[in-house]
């Protein structure tokens, strides 16, 4: 089995906040790969990695950062792949790394989601890889479905809740 996405994150630290998309490919039986890089300290190796990201069969790169949060930027620079930026909250509530992450200059574009929002990053991730995979839009409409069907019960659940002026 080989990964068609990539999921790289500053710090093993990150991987709390990142098990959320980690687990979402992982239900979607969708091959991953999760690598700790570092823009700072092994910047090599994220180079390495980057400009060999294509040739390995990756569709997507997931890059998590804190802080300065300089390796989704980084990646984004040397690959042609789309990089997914996932702000992690570490310092200031996590605003330095968005705005780290968001604001990229013009031909380096970074997808950013919201601060600490891995899951919504794998989703984001296979609705990209998805478009020329029909049994994957199939898998993330049921996925969505499955959302819709969460609201219904917690509505019926709710309408169960007596108040003594609550009118539904």
């Amino acid at each position: 089995m080989k990964p068609i996405v990539s999921i790289i994150m500053g710090s093993t630290s990150d991987f709390p906040v990142m098990e959320k998309a980690a687990k979402f490919f992982d239900e979607m039986e969708v091959p991953f790969e999760i690598n700790a890089l570092s823009a700072h300290r092994t910047p090599e190796r994220v180079e390495e990695f980057a400009k060999n990201a294509k040739e390995r069969g990756i569709k997507v790169i997931v890059a998590a950062a804190g802080m300065a949060a300089h390796l989704p930027g980084v990646i984004a620079s040397m690959t042609p792949i789309p990089v997914i930026g996932v702000p992690i909250n570490s310092s200031l509530d996590g605003m330095d790394a968005l705005l780290a992450i968001v604001q990229m200059p013009p031909g380096i574009p970074v997808a950013t989601v919201g601060i600490n929002a891995s899951l919504n990053a794998g989703i984001l991730a296979l609705q990209m890889i998805a478009t020329g995979d029909e049994a994957l839009q199939q898998k993330l409409i049921a996925y969505k479905d499955g959302l819709k069907e969460k609201i219904e019960d917690a509505n019926k659940e709710l309408a169960k809740i007596e108040f003594k002026y609550k009118t539904n």
